[in-house]
């Protein structure tokens, strides 16, 4: 599993993630950092089959709304 943590995730989460042996990267690691728009960071997931972690109800709305971030059935 991959997973992409949201700004306001801490890097200790990140990194005990990555301890357990997963892929886990933060926001703040690609595109344009806390910049990003939720669109870009979105499409990023999708694109990339990552499993977003994230305290922001937005992104909660947009995959109830448009199905995205995607929803992974990977186990």
């Amino acid at each position: 599993m991959k997973f992409l943590c949201d700004v306001h995730i801490s890097f200790k989460l990140v990194n005990a993630i990555k301890n357990l042996g997963f892929d886990c990267i933060h926001v703040n690691s690609i595109l344009d950092k806390w910049f990003s728009k939720d669109s870009e960071i979105t499409k990023f997931a999708d694109e990339n089959d990552y499993i977003m972690i994230t305290k922001d109800a937005d992104f909660r709305d947009s995959f109830f709304i448009k199905q995205s971030p995607k929803k992974t059935n990977k186990s």
